[in-house]
Order: structure tokens, then C-alpha cells, then sequence
């Protein structure tokens, strides 16, 4: 493995990735605000699991695909952003039969756990960032394998992100929670949620790169 002073280095990095605010955060906090607590939990276990695809992508160089096939990594990138868009619209639809219970229904929370490991697999910006970042922690001299390597720096990573939508997911359910005792704070989880849905999507097909 690298040096202390390289996994130093690494571990500075993945702290300010992982804390920075970005998609996975408002991904999550949108579940949160809009189906609770459990489903913001949900969907932080897709994105956890979905994240394994791409680093095991770096780690087998899948995800050089991205770099030199850019009409294919297009493709995935306005695939990810309308689904969305699509999860957006549904939250701002969706009527749960009693606004003042913060649980969601088992349905909610299953389909949060399956729409977040979709999103996640479906957002090449990810596979780009592993494959752009690891190597640069990867030392080919180690007698750890390279994959090995990765795989290992990878799952760090991975962990450090879900950290931090674990705190997103905690902050967001204990603001929201005195708010959604009522019809109208419910009403407008739903709405800030769907539309916190909806505004992510459209930026990620917007964003050049």
C-alpha cells in the first residue's frame, strides 16, 4: 500500500468529497424530507450498494469506457437525470392516507431503497471519479495488487460518503419532522422534496463534463 503520508493525503481528500455538498446529499436529503426518516435511510443504502458497481468498474478498468466512449457515457448521464425527474414527479404526487404519522409505508421505503441504487448506478460521474481519483493513491511497486488496491480504497471511499448522508439524513429528518405533524408542513415536504428531485436532475444533464 502507499505511504502513511499518501493514505494521509487520501483521507484528507475523501473527507472534503464526501462533506462537500453534492447530488448524493440532496438526493438523500429530498427522500428524507419527502418519505422520512426510514426511507432516507433507504436511499442511503442504495447509494452505498450502488457506489460497489463503480468502484469495482475502477478497480477492473470498466469505467475507462466512459473516457473514450462518450456517446455511451451521454446516454447513461440523461438516462440517470430523467429518472430523476421521474422519482421527483412521483414525491410531488404521491399522497400518503395520514400526514401526521413521520412513517413511511413499506412500499415507500422499499421503492426508495430501489430507486437510489438505480440513480447511483445510472450516474457515470461517479465511475469518472473513482477511476480519476484512486490512481492517484495506487502504488504499482506495493505487493498488493492494483485491483486489490482499489477495491480497498474504493470501499473507504464509499464508506466516507455514507457518512456523510448519514448526517444529511439525520439533520434533514429532525428539521422537517415538527413540520410534517401537520397537513400543510406535510403537503410541503412532498413539494420540497419532489422539487429538490427534480431540480437535481435537470442540473446533472445540464452539467458539461
Amino acid at each position: 500500500m502507499p505511504s502513511w503520508e499518501t493514505l494521509l493525503a487520501f483521507a484528507t481528500v475523501t473527507i472534503l468529497v464526501a462533506y462537500f455538498p453534492g447530488p448524493a446529499l440532496l438526493y438523500t436529503a429530498a427522500q428524507t424530507i419527502s418519505h422520512g426518516r426510514k426511507a432516507g435511510l433507504m436511499a442511503m443504502l442504495g447509494i452505498h450498494l450502488g457506489c460497489y458497481l463503480h468502484v469495482f468498474a475502477a478497480a477492473f478498468g470498466l469505467s475507462a469506457v466512459f473516457k473514450h466512449v462518450p456517446e455511451l457515457y451521454m446516454a447513461v448521464k440523461i438516462a440517470g437525470s430523467l429518472y430523476l425527474i421521474w422519482i421527483g414527479i412521483g414525491m410531488i404526487r404521491s399522497r400518503l392516507a395520514t400526514p401526521g404519522v413521520p412513517i413511511a409505508p413499506a412500499k415507500t421505503v422499499k421503492r426508495a431503497l430501489i430507486d437510489s441504487f438505480i440513480v447511483e448506478v445510472l450516474n457515470p460521474k461517479v465511475a469518472l471519479f473513482f477511476i480519476a481519483l484512486l490512481p492517484q493513491f495506487v502504488d504499482p511497486a506495493a505487493s498488493l495488487p492494483v485491483w486489490a488496491q482499489f477495491l480497498i480504497l474504493g470501499t473507504i471511499v464509499n464508506f466516507a460518503f455514507s457518512s456523510a448522508d448519514l448526517v444529511t439524513v439525520l439533520g434533514a429528518s429532525a428539521v422537517i419532522g415538527a413540520m410534517k405533524r401537520t397537513k400543510t408542513g406535510f403537503a410541503f415536504g412532498r413539494w420540497l422534496g419532489g422539487s429538490l428531485m427534480i431540480g437535481l436532475g435537470l442540473k446533472l444533464a445540464t452539467d458539461k463534463g
